[in-house]
């Protein structure tokens, strides 16, 4: 190999010294070009020729530099395909022999990988893992995770409203598993998940013989069948493939008395491993790590790595088990990091692992280029790796929302209100850490919002201090936006009673109600405030409706109780404290009951002049167009979803209630406040647009046959609601 190197290095000298020695050649050859018939050529002519000499190398110069290019690529192949010939496992003692690249992995072979993630916040390290794979995957995945309940919640339903073609996902709950490491102490900050791989070969289904196992911080750079492939080459009883570790740790070089736990050389990082499973059980695995690890912790009485220290351990006395695979598939910015030896240009990256603590803030001389990297896969619109072709038949071909998205005419004038029907939206809940057990008889606030509502969400948090389902509906991008936002609030992270469920932006309109759906089917509370974005609570309502859900047993009878609705043209105002207050600011016109001016209708049956004096609870009755903001039980009917952006959202759910028995009882003492904003896209689009005005009419007919389809006769005194 270095007279490879060597013959490379001499035929780069010759080939960069080629260009210039003919130019020299060239120039003072020519017959045209003598020095003393210059001053008689024209000097267009001059540089005409010279120009196309300059092509003429410049053309030569690509094709010499694309013969070296397959040279280094043929190098590096090679280093891709050494085989297995390290019985110390040392990187000072390898033994090279080059063999043939492996053949590519079957079209249609399914790739399995096994990731450990708990908590909410590793599920969106996870996520950008996933993406890298997708985007250069050409086979079909299997995903196994160790999951605690929580990042199970999150990624089976991210899963299920993504949608991605020849993906399959399977969990295995890491409470199962707790016990099998527990006993073991552990001051890496993964805790007792970060010794969880250990227990892959009996975790996993027994008929799985190989695995890729990797970290929640690694991000691709190129297709993940290639590093599949190198199970090729993994001969007799090695069944451990790893990338060495690039810093000193093991070494024991850091700090005065430090003292690592044993490994072979440099020892081996376990953020990217290749796991035979098969040979692995033969051997008994599980003994085996366990005898060594209690071994060691007599001396070493616990891990500063979690796993890693026990794979090198049972490495350091096992060398036979040891594949050492090539530096480019796991390069490693940690701190004290070596990784630059790995890599001389982008082809040769092929994992990035961000295993600092620090994460994207390690210190590193490129790592401007890496985190732009994971930065560019984090704001990756995922909805475009949905669309994949693939003819595998690993999952079911069917895609029942494409079924009926195909059942639905292009030529549609109303196409884009008709889709949002049956669409189904990339959704990740609980973005942020969620920690909150529910009261008795306690509320929660429902509502959802877009990035243009940003703003508000710290001061609804000071109106109302209960728990709270919020859908957001971003962009990728604008998640990070969000969460940059969230991190940078006092005032939101000290509040952990927030459930955050983003819904990827997909579609023309602003869906809603679907957004609705997805912030009430996540509330653990037994019952919903369903208020807007926009509106602030008066400061004593959270309390107010626990205490009045109890005097009307709420819990026991099919009421929805209604809380008025008022606005204001200011954007300061002196926020009322009581009713007697919010009457004041009504009577000087600082305050107004809701859009009275533009949509009476909506709020009329409230009827505002019986509340100004009203000391206890009223009854009234449902009238067309009525749309108020209510307290009811969590198992309440769903929105409509085929209402999107502007126009009946909360009309048609308002008719299903009264249909379906509810009682609308308005609360004499609380009250919420709209605040100004400037209008939003979806309402300007209704005033501006003749067939947005007509397609809503068409839902709303669509809505009336189908109310008519589900409660027959009942339906009847709505069917004319306009």
């Amino acid at each position: 190999m270095i007279r490879v190197k060597r013959r490379n290095l001499i035929l780069l000298v010759v080939v960069g010294a080629f260009p210039t020695g003919l130019l020299v050649y060239l120039a003072f050859s020519s017959d045209d070009m003598l020095p003393s018939q210059m001053n008689t050529l024209d000097i267009h002519q001059v540089e005409s020729r010279f120009a196309q000499m300059l092509r003429e190398l410049d053309k030569e110069n690509k094709a010499v530099n694309k013969e070296l290019g397959l040279t280094r690529s043929q190098l590096l192949s090679l280093q891709m395909s050494m085989a297995a010939q390290n019985d110390s496992g040392t990187s000072n003692n390898t033994r090279v022999r080059c063999k043939n690249p492996q053949p590519e992995v079957p079209k249609c072979e399914v790739i399995h990988v096994a990731i450990v993630c708990a908590k909410n916040n590793a599920t969106r390290q996870v996520v950008t893992l996933i993406k890298s794979i997708l985007f250069y995957r050409k086979n079909p995945l299997h995903f196994h995770f160790i999951s605690d309940n929580t990042a199970q919640l999150i990624l089976l339903y991210l899963f299920e409203t993504w949608n991605v073609a020849e993906v399959e996902v399977s969990f295995y709950p890491a409470s199962s598993i707790e016990n099998e490491v527990s006993w073991i102490q552990n001051k890496h900050y993964s805790g007792v998940y970060g010794l969880m791989k250990l227990t892959l070969p009996k975790t996993l289904p027994q008929s799985l013989q190989k695995v890729i196992v990797l970290d929640t911080d690694v991000t691709f750079a190129t297709d993940i069948a290639e590093l599949w492939k190198i199970f090729q080459v993994l001969k007799g009883k090695k069944a451990i493939g790893l990338v060495e570790n690039q810093s000193d740790w093991y070494l024991g070089k850091l700090w005065r008395n430090h003292r690592p736990w044993p490994a072979l050389g440099r020892g081996f990082n376990t953020g990217v491993i290749l796991l035979d499973l098969h040979i692995l059980r033969q051997l008994d695995w599980t003994s085996l790590w366990r005898s060594v690890a209690e071994k060691e912790l007599i001396t070493m009485h616990y891990t500063s790595l979690a796993d890693q220290d026990i794979f090198n351990a049972v490495l350091k006395q096992n060398q036979y088990l040891l594949y050492h695979l090539p530096c480019q598939w796991n390069v490693q910015l940690s701190d004290n990091t070596r990784s630059e030896e790995c890599y001389t240009d982008i082809s040769d990256l092929k994992i990035i692992h961000w295993n600092s603590p620090k994460k994207l803030k390690v210190k590193n001389k490129h790592v401007e280029f890496f985190r732009n990297l994971y930065l560019t896969f984090q704001e990756y619109d995922a909805n475009l790796l949905r669309n994949r072709l693939f003819g595998c038949g690993t999952t079911s071909a069917v895609n029942p929302m494409q079924e009926q998205l195909n059942q639905i005419s292009e030529d549609d004038e109303c196409y884009d209100f008709s889709r949002e029907r049956v669409m189904v939206h990339r959704t990740h809940l609980y973005y942020i850490d969620y920690e909150y057990e529910p009261v008795e008889n306690d509320v929660t606030l429902v509502t959802q919002l877009s990035m243009d509502r940003l703003q508000m969400l710290e001061t609804i948090c000071k109106h109302w201090e209960g728990p709270i389902s919020l859908a957001l509906y971003i962009s990728d991008a604008e998640a990070q936006q969000f969460l940059r936002y969230a991190q940078g609030s006092e005032i939101l992270m000290k509040r952990k009673n927030i459930g955050y469920h983003v819904v990827f932006r997909d579609g023309q309109y602003y869906p809603v109600n679907y957004l609705r759906n997805v912030a009430l089917k996540q509330v653990r509370t037994p019952f919903v405030f369903l208020s807007d974005i926009d509106f602030l609570p008066v400061h004593n309502l959270y309390e107010n409706l626990k205490r009045t859900a109890t005097t009307m047993d709420l819990a026991n009878t099919k009421k929805a109780l209604i809380v008025p609705a008022f606005e204001t043209p200011r954007y300061r105002i002196e926020f009322p404290k009581s009713k007697a207050e919010l009457l004041s600011s009504l009577d000087m016109g600082d305050l107004y009951t809701f859009r009275y001016h533009v949509w009476p209708k909506g709020h009329f049956p409230t009827n505002y002049a019986k509340w100004r004096t009203a000391t206890t609870p009223y009854t009234v009755s449902w009238e067309a167009d009525f749309e108020p903001y209510i307290v009811v039980g969590k198992d309440v009917p769903m929105f409509d979803q085929r209402f999107v952006g502007f126009g009946w959202n909360k009309v048609s759910h308002t008719m299903e209630l009264d249909l379906l028995g509810y009682e609308f009882v308005v609360l004499p003492s609380v009250f919420i406040i709209h605040m100004p904003h400037a209008p939003s896209f979806d309402i300007a689009k209704f005033r501006s647009s003749s067939l947005y005005r007509h397609c809503l009419k068409v839902l709303k007919r669509e809505f009336h046959r189908d109310l008519s389809r589900k409660h027959g006769l009942k339906a009847l005194k709505y069917l004319t609601a306009d």
